[in-house]
């Protein structure tokens, strides 16, 4: 078995707030891979409030980020175990994200053992 990140993402901040039911559909979703024995890490929702994040780019540049405006904003991760890539896409699916207009990078970990 791989391990693949599968990293969420939104186009509109207010969907970074769902509702008592979104949140209990996203629940029951990863409590069906983790019943499969294929949840590595359940992740971490990462904030895109203003001044919880930074972009340090070459000559130590340092700006504010994530910023809201932008098309797209990462509001959190997960791992999973699947045997390839395409395992991987199928269980992305059952995300309901879709249902807000988000969308799933699946990449594969490469593990530094």
């Amino acid at each position: 078995m791989k391990e693949f990140a599968l990293i969420f993402r939104l186009k509109d901040i207010s969907d970074f707030k769902p509702s008592p039911e979104q949140i209990q559909e996203r629940m029951n979703w990863l409590a069906g891979i983790a019943a499969q024995n294929k949840l590595v890490d359940k992740g971490n929702t990462l904030l895109p409030s203003h001044g919880s994040a930074k972009t340090v780019r070459p000559e130590k540049l340092v700006t504010d980020g994530p910023y809201t405006e932008i098309k797209e904003f990462i509001s959190g991760y997960i791992v999973i175990k699947a045997i390839d890539i395409e395992e991987a896409v199928e269980i992305a699916k059952g995300n309901p994200i879709f249902k807000i207009g988000g969308n799933i990078e699946v990449r594969e970990v490469l593990k530094r053992d």
